[in-house]
């Protein structure tokens, strides 16, 4: 069970360097972008440890939060930081959503999203190796 959720949160770190590299670089649109595959890969490694299985190929934020059972235990903070994601994993994608997406997008907006995601990261990590811990016990 840890080593497929530790699959999932590498990929998952992976992802956020990326993202800090866009950001860095001025590629606001594709760093949202990773910034919601962080979160998708960090919810997919709650999964993968609940159910030893592989998770579902969606992109559905909400839906992989309530998979994993964390959904209920995220403050109303990090809902705000997932609602942000959502639009970036979609509208990043296709064309006709792009131009109003990147109107929507600043420096200073991609900022704060980057320092979302690392927080709403690492609380998933602490929640998994709570969850990790626990299995352990039985």
């Amino acid at each position: 069970m840890q080593e497929k959720a530790m699959y999932w949160l590498d990929l998952a770190e992976d992802d956020l360097e990326v993202a800090r590299c866009l950001f860095t670089n001025n590629k606001l649109l594709h760093g949202g972008y990773f910034c919601h595959q962080v979160i998708e890969k960090a919810f997919k490694a709650v999964i993968a440890k609940d159910t030893n299985e592989i998770p579902p190929k969606i992109h559905d934020l909400p839906k992989l939060g309530k998979l994993g059972g964390i959904w209920d235990l995220l403050s109303d903070e990090q809902i705000l930081t997932v609602k942000k994601l959502i639009p970036l994993q979609i509208e990043a994608r296709y064309p006709e959503y792009k131009d109003e997406l990147y109107k929507r997008l600043s420096a200073e907006f991609c900022s704060k999203l980057i320092e979302e995601t690392e927080e709403l990261l690492c609380w998933t990590k602490q929640r998994l190796g709570i969850l990790l811990k626990d299995t352990q016990k039985k």
